[in-house]
């Protein structure tokens, strides 16, 4: 998997890197078909932006959060991309399910 974390107007530190390396433990063991993750950090005089662009096999996710601190902003990012590939999954579950018992009927 590729992750990559840049900034606007922000150099990116040690400490966010690795804040941002230890929520996307979170991702990974959710989803082991992930692609890549970009996150772009970006600060507006009294907001501080996370944007970020998951990609997983088939589907691309993408997500905003803008706080007063940076660590929160990222935190709600991740809570957000992990909100929607918790749904994406759910998606492809249901359409599995689906398939499997529509075949079974057309079976019998």
């Amino acid at each position: 998997m590729q992750f990559q974390l840049s900034g606007q107007k922000i150099e990116v530190t040690q400490a966010l890197r690795s804040h941002a390396e230890a929520k996307l433990d979170r991702l990974t063991r959710l989803d082991d078909r992930i692609v890549s993750l970009s996150i772009v950090i970006s600060v507006d005089k009294l907001q501080q932006r996370a944007e970020g662009t998951l990609n997983v096999a088939g589907k691309t996710l993408h997500a905003e959060a803008a706080e007063n601190d940076m660590y929160v902003s990222i935190d709600k990012l991740f809570d957000t991309l992990l909100t929607q590939l918790r749904r994406h999954r759910e998606k492809l579950c249901d359409k599995h399910q689906r398939e499997v018992y529509e075949a079974r009927q057309a079976a019998i």
